[in-house]
C-alpha cells in the first residue's frame, strides 16, 4: 500500500484532511484559537501567561497556525519589537467548530470521567499509573 494512504485506506482526500486536522486538532492549536477567538489580538507572552505553554511550544505553534493561514503575525519595529498576532478571516471561520468541541467537551466530563473510573475498574492491568 502506497505510504499516504496506509492510514487512511483508499480515500486520497481522507490523507489531506488527516493532515490538517492533526495540526488544528492539537491541543495548543486549539487553546490557542480559543484564547485569540476570546481576546481578540494577543501579544506573544499575554498567550503564554493565558495558557502556561512554554515559549518553545508556542512559538512553533504560532508558526505552524501562521503557516496553514489561520493566524497573522503582526511585527512592529519598536523599541522593544512588539509581535501581535490575531485571528484572520480562516481562522474567525475555525473559531465555531472549535468552541463547539470545548462545550461538547465540558459538557460531558462527568460522562467521560465515569467511563474512564469503569473502564480502569474492570482493566487494572492498563489503568494510567
Amino acid at each position: 500500500m502506497p505510504k499516504d494512504t496506509a492510514k487512511t485506506g483508499n480515500c486520497p482526500e481522507c490523507s489531506r484532511i488527516n493532515e490538517v486536522l492533526g495540526r488544528v486538532g492539537d491541543r495548543w492549536s486549539v487553546l490557542i484559537v480559543i484564547s485569540l477567538a476570546q481576546y481578540g489580538t494577543l501579544r506573544f507572552n499575554e498567550l503564554k501567561r493565558h495558557l502556561g505553554i512554554s515559549q518553545r511550544m508556542l512559538s512553533l505553534t504560532l508558526r505552524e497556525l501562521e503557516r496553514d493561514g489561520l493566524v497573522h503575525r503582526e511585527y512592529h519595529p519598536t523599541i522593544p519589537p512588539k509581535v501581535e498576532y490575531s485571528l484572520t478571516e480562516l481562522g474567525q471561520s475555525f473559531r465555531e467548530p472549535v468552541q463547539a468541541l470545548g462545550l461538547w467537551a465540558l459538557k460531558n466530563l462527568p460522562n467521560i470521567d465515569a467511563a474512564r473510573e469503569t473502564y480502569d475498574m474492570e482493566n487494572p492491568e492498563k489503568a494510567p499509573a
